[in-house]
């Protein structure tokens, strides 16, 4: 195992820093690292699968758990209208438009559902790093595009246990998947009030001793002893991460801990990715290549259409829904990990894994330039556009600058923050006023700044 071990670091840390001289996504070079320790381009096994895999699935964990810790509940609540509509948008029609691509090339409907999984979910770290490297990073469409994302990864862990489901009763039931959904959506309420009640007090409590090796160490076991708990409960280990990395967000030490992990989740999100590649064989990247263009387009033109029409319909400027548009032309992790399950359960058909990949690496490819276009885009048709359209759009930019500055006056002249406001409202109520109380502490205690401890 750690000569599998070496060989992976060793060819991804090189093709990584090959990849960054030429101002590529890094996630691109161990992809291209996993094909070349591949056992399809050369014809030798230079490591064994199973153990990459191991080291891939706990990578997945990782990450996910990390995908957590940015979670911020308040952030969420802030973006409210724009997040909600727009991931809704994208998410209902990238599925219908997978799925009826998945229909048109006659898969079958396991093939064609996971399909469209596959081509909704638009990559958070492909986009945060291209928005940060195109210095847009203060620009007004960043904070209703990283709300959608956050979402996006949301109903990426609710479809992967949805898809699980599915996939082992081999069938699709809509009573059967309607509760499903409940059963998902009542436990991680469960989990998520008992986990803010408890784990941000016990860190209150302990947070004296708490230096950075008893954190990380602390962390991890918690995020692992959740794992277990989602595994006894029937759903996947990605979603008891997630949802742990969503409690730990709660609480002071969120940041911490952030900074704590990002070396562990750098690592095994660089074997995850070195994984992703030693799956593709580089000829049927030829064979299928028309397939693979196909894809790219259909992911391109359909999170354009439906990420524009989202935030346009959530209430942004004409401007800003079309970067955000134009910044989600790609699919990234989860759409590698919905394909890896689907291959895994023995469900998909296994030319689709190739495609996706490459389809992503395309996309992904193609992103910064695409993002580059979205001004001279809506420039063009706002040029163009007739008198009606125009003033629809002029008068959205205008309804969207007052309500920041009426924002802005709010939260200077506000005494109170939302969750205060509420907890006030419920405080009426004897049996549940202590425990109110504590879960709105937990909830908004991260917000304040945190003392460092003693090493």
């Amino acid at each position: 195992m750690v000569h599998d071990l070496y060989i992976l670091m060793i060819t991804a840390g090189i093709v990584a820093l090959l990849f960054k001289l030429l101002k590529q996504p890094v996630v691109l070079g161990y992809i291209v690292a996993g094909v070349l320790v591949g056992p399809h381009l050369f014809g030798e096994k230079l490591v064994e699968m199973e153990n990459v895999e191991t080291w891939g699935n706990i990578g997945v964990l990782f990450v996910l758990f990390c995908i957590g810790l940015e979670f911020r509940l308040k952030n969420l609540f802030e973006s409210g209208k724009v997040a909600l509509i727009g991931v809704a948008t994208i998410v209902i029609g990238m599925l219908l438009l997978g799925f009826g691509v998945g229909k048109s090339a006659e898969l079958n409907t396991m093939n064609s559902l996971f399909l469209a999984a596959m081509l909704c979910m638009s990559s958070t770290t492909i986009v945060m790093k291209a928005v940060d490297e195109a210095g847009l990073s203060k620009a007004r469409f960043v904070k209703g595009a990283t709300s959608i994302l956050i979402f996006e990864d949301i109903v990426a862990v609710v479809l992967m246990v949805l898809l699980s489901s599915v996939a082992v009763k081999n069938s699709f039931e809509g009573s059967v998947l309607l509760e499903k959904v409940g059963v998902l959506a009542v436990t991680l309420v469960v989990w998520f009030v008992v986990g803010i009640l408890i784990i941000p007090t016990l860190f209150r409590w302990v947070r004296p001793y708490l230096n950075d090796e008893i954190l990380i160490v602390l962390s991890l076991g918690l995020c692992l002893g959740m794992v277990l708990t989602a595994e006894e409960a029937g759903f996947s280990s990605a979603l008891g991460a997630f949802v742990m990395g969503m409690i730990l967000a709660e609480t002071k030490e969120a940041h911490r801990i952030e900074h704590l992990m990002a070396p562990l989740k750098n690592v095994f999100a660089a074997i995850f990715f070195v994984s992703v590649g030693m799956m593709i064989n580089p000829a049927s990247l030829v064979t299928y290549w028309p397939s693979i263009l196909y894809v790219a387009l259909v992911i391109i033109f359909g999170m354009i259409l439906f990420g524009t029409l989202g935030c346009w319909w959530g209430g942004e400027t004409l401007k800003d829904a079309m970067q955000t548009g134009f910044a989600f032309v790609q699919i990234g992790e989860f759409s590698f990990i919905i394909a890896a399950l689907g291959s895994k359960l023995g469900v998909t058909d296994p030319v689709i894994y190739p495609i996706i990949v490459a389809a992503s690496v395309l996309t992904t490819f193609l992103t910064p330039y695409i993002m580059k276009a979205s001004v001279p885009c809506y420039n063009f048709i706002y040029n163009h556009a007739s008198p009606h359209l125009k003033a629809k759009i002029d008068a959205r930019e205008k309804q969207v600058e007052e309500a920041e500055k009426a924002a802005a006056a709010a939260t200077q002249n506000e005494g109170s923050s939302s969750a205060d406001k509420v907890r006030h409202a419920v405080r009426k109520t004897v049996v549940t006023k202590r425990v109110v109380d504590l879960f709105f502490r937990n909830m908004s205690e991260n917000d304040q700044p945190a003392e460092q401890p003693e090493k």
